[in-house]
């Protein structure tokens, strides 16, 4: 049986939502259901920056050079497009 995640966006006017585990983001958020942009999808652009609060795994190198560049005052800075969602999620625009 499936196990499902909550991905929520507090501070916007999006209403939370539900995938199964071990999704990644990029394929399922949509201008429709957040506030989470997406340009290259591939961890180059830095378009898709957001904040994640929750349970997940750590960011690959080449996602924590970026990381680094972009967004180096931001601990749980994450590109959306290079999460898996393991457990429920907060997801904050920076």
């Amino acid at each position: 049986m499936a196990e499902f995640c909550t991905i929520s966006f507090p501070g916007s006017d999006f209403v939370p939502i539900t995938l199964e585990c071990d999704q990644n983001l990029s394929e399922h958020l949509t201008i429709q259901n957040s506030p989470v942009l997406f340009g290259c999808r591939t961890g180059i652009c830095g378009t898709c920056l957001v904040e994640v609060i929750g349970n997940i795994s750590p960011p690959q190198p080449e996602e924590q050079e970026m990381l680094e560049t972009l967004a180096a005052n931001y601990p749980h800075a994450r590109l959306a497009c290079q999460v898996n969602i393991t457990s429920n999620v907060e997801i904050h625009k920076i």
